[in-house]
């Protein structure tokens, strides 16, 4: 396979914006490096975990021979398909958000609302356009990491086949990161539908759009359009959206999303879907009743699958399930010792700051650990993420089942944000600040926040964990006031109020007497 065959991509629409976004991340005129002799370490996939892991290696200035092979755009799910452009339409759509609760503050704005919904694509390219150098190949080649534009492959235990170049490697890591699964629904795939990676290429608006999917993908994507302008059927097969969060979490973004008129369907099963003369048809099961709605697109948002396929893993002996991804260790390790892996293609977390974590810690792991000495463990890791609706839903740490489950006693502390001052001026009282800790400790085991800005409050908490700061240090924490973080500092100081047993009052009415 020559490499011409990979010398041209294209993202719909090829405008200015999204030809400036190939031109950086898979230009047409690359041309892949003469191959050196060996490598220190070969990365297969330029998405974040890849990114990272060769730019670390390559910038350490060791005169490490790194190289990076990648069969599409270069910056992987999240520049291109995932959180850039999500968000930058998030933002749009929370300006509507802002305008439809104005009159709480006392602001007066026309009814109709006008969202050029061409401009909001627009914009969501240009400045993905703008941000994707970050993760160019030229900009990767100047770091001295060799970029090989083309589909990689294993062909021994030390080489990896690009076209028709071969790299020797040392060691090597996967990195191929994951796709949108396609729900096994009759009709859908012959009907059409669209997922994250398809969605951004849009230009005009669906009137009526399906969201199949109440997860964080679908949650975050059904109220961005919603709020632009389209009227949202929300599909989501369990009793309540977003099943993994908190219970209490996901109820307040529930009801959020049917007050601003997205059409909830729980307990649904989808049957068929087909093109009809007015559109596409979902028909579908709701609680024991058929029923059938017309929507004009559908958006698929029922999870992702591992990119594991024609890697020949087989070949060297690295294991793998279609659905789990790559099997490693706690050290990133595969079955064969001279492989790691790391990102969506091997994590249960797939988020973009895992898989940002898991490369520093391959870095380590390949390069820097002989015999094995001083390794870094993915067990080790206290991960925070966080859904981007409106409120967000951001967590960390240990959920109360979790802790449960491990034998640990735990005790909750929960501040509603309407008894936070910050909140109450800002017209956002809907959330919480809730935090789980052991049981006659101010250990931290978990947090939970339903904020506008909970993914900004969360990393305090995270640090708290990591830092192995209990309540009572955060308690010490002087917040600026009014912000809505200082939730948090009430809690802490919720937790130190518990330890004025009567003996604790005794004893300080004691010492005042002598102060």
């Amino acid at each position: 396979m020559s490499d011409a065959e990979f010398n041209r991509v294209v993202v719909y629409p090829m405008d200015e914006y999204n030809q400036k976004l190939v031109s950086y991340v898979h230009p047409n005129t690359w041309v892949n490096p003469k191959p050196a002799s060996n490598y220190d370490l070969v990365v297969i996939g330029a998405g974040t975990a890849g990114l990272v892991v060769a730019a670390g290696a390559a910038g350490l200035g060791l005169g490490l021979k790194v190289a990076l092979i990648e069969k599409h755009l270069m910056g992987g799910d999240c520049l291109n398909v995932g959180c850039i452009p999500s968000k930058c339409i998030i933002r749009s759509s929370r300006v509507v958000g802002e305008i439809l609760s104005a009159h709480n503050l006392g602001i007066q704005v026309p009814k109709y609302i006008d969202v050029d919904f061409q401009a909001v694509m627009a914009r969501m390219r240009r400045l993905r356009a703008g941000i994707s150098h970050h993760d160019s190949a030229e900009r990767f080649r100047k770091l001295g990491v060799d970029v090989f534009l083309g589909n990689g492959r294993f062909a021994s235990d030390h080489t990896v086949e690009v076209g028709d170049k071969t790299l020797r490697f040392k060691k090597a890591v996967i990195a191929t990161g994951a796709r949108a699964a396609q729900p096994s629904i009759l009709g859908l795939e012959e009907t059409g539908y669209l997922t994250n990676e398809t969605v951004f290429s849009l230009t005009q608006r669906p009137r009526r759009l399906a969201v199949i999917g109440g997860g964080p993908i679908g949650c975050e994507l059904a109220q961005a359009f919603q709020r632009l302008g389209c009227d949202v059927v929300l599909f989501h097969s369990s009793s309540h959206i977003l099943n993994k969060e908190d219970a209490e979490a996901a109820e307040i973004l529930q009801n959020v999303l049917i007050r601003e008129g997205i059409n909830l369907v729980l307990n649904c099963q989808i049957q068929q879907v087909k093109k009809t003369t007015d559109g596409k048809t979902l028909d579908f099961t709701c609680n024991g009743k058929q029923d059938s709605v017309t929507v004009d697109e559908i958006l698929a948002g029922t999870g992702r699958v591992p990119n594991v396929e024609g890697l020949n893993l087989e070949a060297v002996g690295v294991k793998y399930d279609p659905r789990q991804g790559v099997k490693v260790n706690d050290y990133f390790q595969t079955t064969n010792p001279k492989i790691y892996a790391a990102g969506d293609v091997c994590m249960d977390w797939k988020f973009t700051h895992a898989a940002d974590a898991a490369a520093r810690i391959v870095i380590k792991n390949t390069l820097f650990s002989p015999f094995g000495l001083g390794r870094s463990k993915q067990s080790s890791l206290i991960m925070p993420w966080c859904t981007y609706t409106d409120p967000e839903i951001a967590h960390v740490g240990m959920s109360e089942y979790q802790a449960q489950e491990m034998g640990i006693n735990v005790a909750t502390i929960k501040i509603p944000f309407e008894n936070v001052d910050r909140a109450i001026a800002d017209g956002e009282e809907e959330g919480f600040v809730k935090i789980l800790h052991k049981k006659g400790s101010d250990e931290i085991l978990g947090a939970t926040i339903v904020a506008r800005h909970a993914g900004e409050m969360i990393s305090l908490l995270t640090t708290a964990i990591v830092g192995k700061l209990g309540l009572n240090k955060l308690s010490t924490v002087i917040h600026p006031y009014p912000t809505q973080a200082e939730a948090i500092k009430k809690a802490a100081d919720t937790y130190r109020r518990t330890l004025l047993t009567p003996n604790s009052k005794r004893f300080l009415t004691w010492l005042t007497k002598f102060s």
